[in-house]
């Protein structure tokens, strides 16, 4: 869904504050939604912003910049490496699963099993 202009936001906040009519009117006249104005005014009062909500929550990659750069070195000097080998040398305190992430953020493949010959079983 694409995040309203300043300039909306702005006219809104404007018309609310002159009292131009109720919510509801408002948000008729701007074609927005009645709630999204109330969201509007409440985020203005508690801090003072009113721009668009930050969509980008979450917890960060524990591989971006420098560190991705480095697992990647790592994985080229020696791609049969297993995942937990390249979170030990990678020197970061993370799960296998964060080494998997930068692995495919990157674009690897990694090697899922051990450098062993498959055990043979007779066709019955």
């Amino acid at each position: 869904m694409k995040t309203y202009s300043m300039d909306l936001r702005e006219r809104v906040l404007a018309a609310c504050d002159a009292k131009e009519g109720t919510r509801k009117d408002i948000a008729r006249r701007f074609k927005v939604s009645e709630p999204w104005i109330y969201h509007l005014l409440r985020r203005r009062r508690e801090n003072g912003d009113y721009g668009s909500w930050d969509s980008h929550a979450g917890r960060k990659p524990i591989f971006e910049g420098k560190s991705l750069k480095r697992l990647k070195a790592l994985v080229d000097a020696q791609p049969d490496r297993t995942l937990e080998e390249l979170r030990d040398l990678s020197g970061k305190q993370c799960s296998i699963m964060a080494v998997a992430r930068g692995l495919d953020r990157l674009g690897s493949r990694y090697k899922k099993r051990r450098s062993t010959l498959a055990s043979r079983t007779a066709q019955t």
